[in-house]
């Protein structure tokens, strides 16, 4: 058996993708009874975050591995398989392991070195485990892929590289000002209360908001994280729950909102939020204290006055203009036929006298194709330089927005109203793609390597273990069998002579078996060394089904113990 994955996330697939994707929690479960009731698959193991889908599986088959955990991902993400297939990518064995260690350790996320990732690993394992769809390999590797995580996290600065997608967003909204400076007094409105939610209201409470209030469907699930807002002793913020019918009020009173919920259409429409800014404004204009959010435009500078010495067209604008000529095409565009007979009689005949080389110009030959062609569509189409376009600066915004839920909350064409900022997931993924890395980034993936390497020889090493295993206790059943032979053969052997002989036989077996044995270990933990178990069996003739039980003992043994506590 082989592990293999196969997934998309924000780095392969377009997040408008990524939100049609999206798999709600009855559709992961449903996912990993699918995915191990196929015939290529033993285990299975679902990694889905808000920007990666992962399905992670241990398979017989490459092939026909690669087509079926594709064909599940589609069915239950609900996205036709043609237009999933583009943006899925593939890893196998070492480079499947390589990956969920990078993933573990904040090398693969949005905002490099966020450590929220571990939680969201140790929630996909604990539901495979409890669907019984992990079974020894998928158990080793995530709960290895923890222990990784937690290093690189504990031996190396990548913490300094990357924060929460939460704080990464925030610093987006505050544009440069140190979000605590920028969040002081403000007063935050968070909508939903699972985990990133609540690490938004902690991330707000130590930031210094005045006040936290916040949505959710569940009313108890809100009331318990205002509590725990509230009573918390960092910090010193009030915090309260409201029904979701209260957001529309509620977000006329916000300066900044955040949101991550589990639904699976908009939150928040344009028009809603449009709407609680009016009333916001209006409520500021009433207490004197509103800045205007009516557009500000500045005027356009004027684009003809004057006359050319005798032309016969209002040209001085142009021709002052640097690289314009009155004769050439650009003073000319837009003209109707006659005009620019007009034109091209004074360029050719009252100039002559002015402009002596005028005649033979490519303008005036340019001038004369005009006209005709003028005289035969109408007018020349438009083709003066742009002028510039005069700045027109945006209000500073009174409402923040911080939409972290996929599928997305928050309407996108939010991002057109006046008065307001909104950061969402695909604004964060093109921001965090110019965010610099730190030079710990290189240690981690230093550490990701030696990992890999590690596991792989250990997992090489396990594979042979119940070989091993199956020898020995082979090995013990000649000696007894011997033994049993030996009281036949002299029934007055005292006690103490046949725990003596009985003694000697066993060392003599166990140091015939220690050195193949420990030397067969080594080269199975070495890439390819897997052969070494099937050599193992042949040469001693070992019981296949014996091996097996063996193995499927210290499965559930392993399984069991990694239920506790990662």
């Amino acid at each position: 058996m082989s592990l293999l994955v196969v997934g998309l996330s924000h780095r392969s697939a377009p997040v408008s993708l990524l939100e049609r994707a999206t798999l709600n929690a009855d559709a992961q479960i449903k996912l990993l009874q699918d995915t191990v009731a196929a015939e290529p698959a033993a285990e299975a193991a679902v990694l889905a975050t808000c920007n990666r889908i992962e399905l992670y599986a241990d398979v017989d088959k490459f092939h026909a591995g690669v087509a079926e955990l594709s064909t599940l991902l589609a069915q239950h993400s609900g996205v036709g398989l043609d237009e999933l297939t583009p943006y899925l990518y593939v890893h196998y064995e070492d480079r499947a392991v390589h990956h969920l260690f990078s993933v573990a350790c904040g090398l693969d996320s949005m905002v490099v070195g966020e450590g929220q990732i571990l939680g969201q690993i140790k929630d996909s394992l604990a539901k495979a485990q409890e669907l019984h769809s992990a079974g020894r390999l998928l158990n080793d590797l995530f709960q290895q892929a923890l222990r990784v995580g937690k290093r690189a996290h504990s031996e190396t600065g990548i913490d300094r590289a990357g924060q929460s997608l939460v704080t990464f967003g925030l610093q987006q909204l505050s544009s440069g000002t140190a979000v605590e400076a920028w969040a002081q007094g403000k007063r935050a409105l968070v909508i939903g209360a699972g985990s990133m939610s609540s690490l938004a209201a902690a991330t707000l409470a130590r930031a210094g908001v005045a006040e936290i209030v916040v949505a959710n469907r569940t009313s108890d699930r809100a009331e318990r994280l205002a509590q725990i807002i509230t009573e918390s002793p960092e910090t010193d913020v009030s915090a309260r729950a409201v029904p979701m019918d209260s957001v529309p009020f509620e977000l006329t009173r916000a300066d900044v909102a955040v949101s991550c919920t589990g639904a699976t259409g908009l939150v928040l429409t344009a028009d809603a939020v449009a709407a609680a800014v009016a009333d916001r404004v209006s409520e500021d204009a009433a207490a004197g204290s509103a800045a205007p959010l009516d557009d500000v435009r500045e005027e356009l500078p004027p684009t003809s006055v004057g006359v050319e010495d005798g032309c016969p067209l209002d040209l001085s604008a142009v021709q002052g203009a640097s690289g314009f000529s009155v004769m050439g095409e650009a003073a000319v565009a837009g003209m109707d036929a006659a005009t620019l007979e007009q034109h091209a009689a004074w360029v050719g005949g009252s100039a002559v006298d002015r402009r002596e080389a005028a005649r033979s110009t490519p303008e005036a030959e340019l001038i004369t194709e005009l006209a005709t062609m003028a005289a035969t569509v109408g007018r020349i189409p438009e083709r003066r330089r742009p002028e510039p376009v005069a700045h027109i600066p945006r209000p500073a915004p009174v409402l923040s927005l911080l939409d972290l839920a996929m599928p997305r909350d928050v309407d996108a064409a939010v991002h057109r109203l006046a008065g307001v900022r909104l950061v969402d997931i695909e604004s964060l993924a093109e921001a965090s793609a110019d965010a610099p890395m730190a030079a710990d980034v290189d240690a981690v993936r230093r550490i990701v390597s030696d990992e890999v390497a590690a596991f792989g020889a250990a997992q090489r090493a396990a594979h042979i273990t119940p070989t091993v295993v199956a020898l020995r206790a082979m090995a013990a059943e000649v000696v007894a069998g011997e033994i049993a032979r030996l009281d036949g053969r002299l029934p007055g052997l005292d006690d103490k002579h046949r725990a003596e002989i009985t003694q000697t036989v066993r060392r003599v077996v166990d140091k015939l078996l220690h050195a193949p044995t420990v030397r067969v270990k080594q080269l199975a933990a070495e890439p390819g060394g897997a052969g070494y178990a099937d050599a193992l069996r042949t040469l001693f003739d070992l019981d296949q089904e014996t091996v097996a039980s063996v193995s499927r003992a210290e499965e559930d043994s392993e399984i069991s113990k990694n239920r506790g506590p990662a």
